[in-house]
């Protein structure tokens, strides 16, 4: 694997300063991570919880979502794509505001769920999920197994999925729902142990140079990554494990 030659290019020292870098790195990815998590997790409770803020978007009976809820729906998507577009024009302050943005927005996005889960249910599939992903991202960490391989077929998937998800909202069909919900907690099971060894390999393959803007900017799209994972890992097991109201 590239990040093994890269280790084994520089001297002992060198080494120990190269892990003790990747130790911070990955810190700070999952800090991020975990305050974007708790700004979407704040959002989409407030939001979700009340139904006059919740109108605003939906129907508080039908949960039908009006214009602006379409609006909101569709907006983490844009505000990705958009983020892999612009992110090498903004300084990495500019970035992290961008993400907790987008991270307040999926809340907005997610609100609906407290009206149709029970509480006990959201939580018990939120400590489920977060156990779940601390075991498959510790895995991509560790393993010496070179997953690069699996990220062209994990992406063919996702793209397959998006596309069966935007058919099911005028679908509805139940049969097809639960086929995506089955491939999307694969899929995302497998891009949270590959995105986290491709954050690892990105740090040691880049480290030498130590350009502390780009490792501040390496860290924001890494905690992207793999809040998007944590995300939609979370709503798949939701629709299993979901008790609803």
């Amino acid at each position: 694997m590239a990040e093994y030659d890269t280790i084994r290019s520089v001297g002992v020292g060198a080494r120990a300063q190269i892990d003790e870098g990747l130790r911070a790195h990955m810190n700070k990815v999952y800090g991020l991570m975990s305050v974007a998590m708790l700004v979407t997790a704040g959002v989409a409770w407030s939001v979700g919880t009340s139904d006059a803020l919740l109108s605003v978007f939906r129907d508080p009976m039908t949960l039908r979502p009006n214009i602006l809820g379409w609006v909101v729906m569709f907006a983490p998507l844009a505000m990705v794509f958009a983020f892999g577009a612009l992110i090498n024009r903004m300084s990495a302050a500019a970035a992290q505001l961008f993400f907790y943005a987008f991270a307040a927005v999926m809340g907005l996005s997610l609100a609906w769920i407290f009206k149709v889960f029970t509480g006990v249910s959201i939580a018990q599939t939120f400590l489920i999920t977060a156990i779940a992903f601390a075991g498959l991202s510790l895995y991509g960490y560790v393993t010496k197994r070179d997953l690069s391989g699996m990220g062209t077929f994990l992406m063919m998937g996702l793209i397959g999925l998006l596309v069966a998800t935007v058919v099911n909202i005028f679908l509805a069909s139940s049969a097809l729902a639960f086929a995506i919900s089955v491939i999307g907690v694969l899929i995302f099971a497998g891009l949270t142990a590959y995105d986290t060894q491709n954050i690892k390999n990105n740090y040691i393959q880049h480290a030498q140079a130590m350009d502390s803007e780009w490792l501040g900017k390496a860290a924001i799209m890494g905690a992207l990554n793999l809040y998007m994972d944590f995300i939609n890992l979370f709503m798949f097991l939701l629709q299993f494990l979901g008790n609803r109201e």
